[in-house]
């Protein structure tokens, strides 16, 4: 009887300890997801607060209104979407394959980060100092009734060279591990999804948009945002910096 006793008193030692561990690794394992959730958020935060300044739907909206203003509602909205897509692989194109591009010319990662934040703070300076200061296509000089979609509603309008130069820093960081891929993929997608997503709104809807903001609420919103990206590119000319001054011999 002792030793059936002394087995079962074993067993359940083991049952306990057993138990603690499990509960222990599913904590950390809680842990883990949450940090990583939260690098996600803050890189999609990151990303869409680095490329909607210079993207800037809201200012687009009113030359889009403008350059469309002979067209249908449903044709309006089919162009939209077309800008909209074509956004969005312009951007991830710029993230994913641009640094590599800048690679093939020898240039090493904090050489980009510090030219490009230092686009990033001029942008954001000019814009934080002057509204108007991002270059738009005239609507006159566009003729009517022709494919609008790439040239110029794409590109320049809406990806110009600042968001193209934004979105090849932003991908300047490499990701060194698997887990560093899984989080900064998603992140770089949603980020570039919820910018698209605002410009098929704010063209979309550009005369509502035009009678609800107005001028003044449009000013106010691009100069706070332009003030997050002056921000966002000294961080970058930093990081960038500090590699290159860890490089120095002594």
């Amino acid at each position: 009887m002792c030793g059936r006793e002394i087995c079962l008193s074993r067993r359940r030692g083991l049952r306990a300890r057993w138990s603690e561990v499990t509960i222990s690794e599913r904590d950390n394992l809680d842990t883990f997801m949450t940090a990583d959730l939260r690098q996600i958020v803050e890189g999609v935060l990151l990303v869409f607060a680095a490329l909607f300044p210079i993207v800037n739907p809201l200012g687009g909206a009113p030359i889009f209104l403008a350059m469309t203003s002979d067209y249908a509602p449903e044709e309006r909205a089919s162009l939209a979407w077309r800008v909209t897509v074509n956004a969005f692989i312009l951007l991830v194109a710029s993230v994913a394959t641009g640094t590599y591009v800048l690679e093939f010319f020898g240039l090493s990662v904090p050489v980009v980060q510090v030219g490009g934040g230092v686009v990033v703070s001029t942008l954001g300076w000019r814009l934080l100092q002057d509204p108007s200061a991002v270059d738009r296509p005239s609507p006159q000089a566009a003729p009517q009734r022709r494919n609008l979609a790439f040239y110029p509603l794409t590109m320049p309008l809406t990806v110009g060279p600042g968001s193209i130069s934004v979105a090849i820093t932003i991908g300047a960081n490499h990701p060194d591990s698997v887990r560093s891929l899984l989080i900064n993929v998603p992140a770089i997608l949603i980020g570039v999804t919820l910018v698209s997503a605002t410009v098929f709104v704010a063209y979309r809807y550009a005369d509502r948009l035009s009678r609800m903001i107005g001028e003044t609420g449009m000013t106010v919103l691009l100069r706070l945002s332009a003030f997050i990206l002056l921000c966002i590119g000294v961080q970058i000319v930093w990081n960038g910096a500090s590699a290159l001054l860890r490089t120095l011999p002594g």
